[in-house]
């Protein structure tokens, strides 16, 4: 139980594998059509059962289905979704790019329907970032301010969303640290270019980590790197160690 609800919490697939619900196998197997019958609630309910069990092609199947909604609650799940399935290793490289921009089309289309869904905020920032790795490093500094914009409107709505949080210190981290052809590139975009500090980013982690302790293992790399630019090897030293022993449940974690 608390893995599942650390996976939700953060965005992470399982790795591990699992059994599916009864219900949930009735609705993707063989079904191409939903039937306007279906109850948003239980929708939604089987789509976190499967993202937490790790089931990525099953979720997906099941939530395309509801690429029309109206609800955003199912729309953001299946942006949520196609990144996801994106990331898979057996993705071919078309597929990963096509499903890159129907995440942001779905991220988007959650927003219309629901300004007000901080999960919507949260995932067109990030979708949108990940569109800026087909489009160029210009486009992709150019929606930098867009993206910090729907991530901190999504922790206004929903201050303890520690993976939000830890977002904003990504984004705060990579400006502190952009090279100087990505500063030029800014300056000739923005009047007044963005960027931060390491502090700042620190700042984010340690608040991320508030919000929800030992939420995610790359929060507690990225407070060890951080305090690495900061030239603090000692507090460097407690956070890689904790990185280190996290207990890896995900790729990513491994990865850390």
């Amino acid at each position: 139980t608390q893995v599942l609800r650390k996976s939700l919490q953060r965005g992470v697939v399982l790795s591990t594998g699992s059994f599916l619900v009864y219900e949930a196998h009735k609705l993707i197997s063989g079904h191409a059509e939903v039937h306007a019958s279906f109850k948003v609630e239980d929708v939604i309910e089987q789509a976190d059962y499967l993202y937490g069990s790790g089931e990525t092609e099953k979720l997906y199947r099941l939530l395309v289905q509801h690429k029309n909604s109206d609800d955003a609650e199912l729309l953001w799940r299946l942006a949520r979704s196609s990144r996801d399935l994106a990331q898979l290793g057996s993705t071919s490289a078309e597929e990963k790019k096509k499903l890159t921009y129907d995440s942001l089309e779905y991220a988007k289309k959650a927003l219309e329907k629901n300004e007000s869904n901080f999960a919507a905020h949260k995932w067109y920032g990030i979708c949108l970032s990940d569109v800026g790795d087909y489009e160029g490093i210009k486009t992709k500094i150019g929606n930098a301010i867009i993206i910090k914009e729907h991530f901190q409107r999504a922790i206004e709505l929903n201050p303890k969303d520690a993976t939000t949080i830890h977002l904003i210190g990504i984004w705060c981290y990579s400006f502190a640290e952009m090279p100087w052809y990505q500063r030029k590139i800014a300056a000739t975009l923005f009047a007044t270019p963005p960027t931060s500090t390491f502090q700042e980013a620190l700042r984010y982690f340690h608040m991320a980590e508030e919000a929800d302790p030992n939420f995610y293992s790359k929060n507690l790399l990225f407070l060890g790197k951080t305090y690495l630019k900061l030239n603090n090897k000692k507090m460097a030293l407690l956070w890689l160690s904790k990185a280190k022993d996290y207990p890896a449940q995900t790729e990513e974690d491994k990865q850390v």
